[in-house]
């Protein structure tokens, strides 16, 4: 690879990386943040907060597609900046918002410019040439996963000194790279290969609708949406209930996410292929299901810190669970098809990513509070627990129901 194109590469790593590092970074503060604005009233800052993420969601949902379409008209260069530009502008308004209405602006601007991970994605496979497009976009993945791990803990580590700061220095680091892509960033997409946008490319709902094709994949999508349910009900209720129950501070909570984080990624990178490799998939995901049943009903019922804590060593092996699911969906297509299905499954999750938040934080405004009635501090991580419940049956259900299929 030639210097040009290593420094491109570099760039959409960093661009991808710092993309989830942001929201990583807002996981230990904002809800603290939002509490300040809620006159610190658990029940009314936990709906605040998961309307927060809900709309952060749903604008990442419509945008995914139009920001694509939009890179395929006008090149990926122009809707990368500007990303970019959005970003850094959306940080600086998260550091010096006055009012929770100042919150939910800056939280579309973010949801609008995150989307950029489709335009950022296709410059990769523009640039790469068919032998280095699988090492390439795995480094793009590498870069989204330690966003997530390190974006909490440097967020926990910054907001235990002042709730604020880690925006500005999320909105500083968007800038420097904003910076250096003016410099380093050509266009990918030559003027004959681009295309006008099209209603039909920029629908999102059309991708859910082709989970239907086969009965299959619409009992394996029934067990997707309850995992990307459970996912978003955790990482919106974390914070918020560690800060009520254990009183952690935001580094307890950014640290504590850091170590799940890790955890899991060490369980789908290093411990999933062995297991696949030994009981086959479906075994895998009843297996990945079952200990996350046990692991929010542990969530639910912890009564001190540690225990907690001590709960996300054997939660992390519910990250066997969705691999092992998608695997199982691809065996239902060709090979033709396979771009379009894992659309629609990223469609899926993030239309999850809507209800998930606003479900799991209303259920722990409900039920939370000390003058709840019944008071259940863990209701939420119960609720998931039941969730996964079901889909471990469903799952069962059809595994029991039709044959073990091969790869289309």
């Amino acid at each position: 690879m030639n210097r040009p194109r290593k420094a491109t590469i570099t760039f959409i790593f960093i661009t991808l990386f710092l993309d989830t590092l942001g929201v990583g970074i807002m996981v230990p503060v904002c809800p603290l943040l939002v509490s300040s604005f809620a006159s610190d009233d658990v029940g009314n800052a936990s709906r605040y907060y998961g309307a927060l993420l809900a709309v952060y969601s749903l604008m990442q949902f419509i945008c995914a597609p139009i920001i694509g379409a939009l890179s395929d008209r006008f090149g990926r260069r122009i809707v990368i900046l500007t990303s970019l530009c959005g970003a850094a502008l959306d940080y600086l308004l998260f550091a010096f918002s006055p009012s929770l209405g100042w919150l939910f602006f800056a939280r579309l601007i973010s949801g609008v410019t995150g989307a950029s991970i489709t335009a950022a994605n296709s410059y990769v496979a523009d640039i790469s040439p068919p032998e280095d497009r699988s090492k390439n976009f795995g480094l793009m993945g590498a870069a989204l996963g330690l966003g997530f791990v390190l974006g909490p803990a440097l967020g926990g580590l910054v907001g235990g000194l002042n709730l604020r700061a880690p925006f500005i220095i999320a909105a500083a680091l968007h800038g420097l790279n904003l910076l250096y892509g003016i410099f380093v960033l050509p266009e990918s997409l030559a003027p004959e290969h681009r295309r006008p946008v099209s209603l039909a490319r920029v629908n999102p709902f059309g991708a859910l609708r082709r989970l239907g094709r086969t009965p299959v994949l619409v009992v394996l999508s029934v067990t997707m949406v309850c995992g990307f349910l459970v996912e978003q009900i955790l990482q919106a209720v974390w914070a918020i209930d560690t800060q009520a129950r254990f009183g952690w501070s935001s580094l307890h909570i950014g640290l504590s996410m850091a170590v799940g984080g890790v955890m899991i990624g060490l369980v789908q990178g290093a411990l999933l292929p062995k297991v696949t490799g030994k009981i086959g998939d479906r075994a895998t995901v009843l297996v990945g299901l079952l200990f996350s049943v046990l692991g929010f009903i542990s969530f639910a019922t912890a009564t001190h810190g540690w225990t907690f804590l001590a709960t996300i060593f054997p939660y992390a092996l519910s990250g066997l669970a969705m691999p092992a699911l998608q695997a199982l969906a691809s065996n239902e297509v060709g090979p033709s098809e396979q771009g379009e299905l894992q659309g629609s499954i990223a469609s899926l999750r993030a239309a999850m990513s809507v209800l998930g938040p606003l479900l799991g934080t209303a259920v722990y405004a409900r039920f939370a509070p000390a003058s709840a009635e019944p008071h259940v501090p863990g209701a939420a991580f119960l609720l998931a627990a039941v969730l996964n419940t079901f889909a471990g049956l469903v799952a069962w259900r059809l595994f029991a129901r039709s044959p073990q299929r091969e790869a289309a």
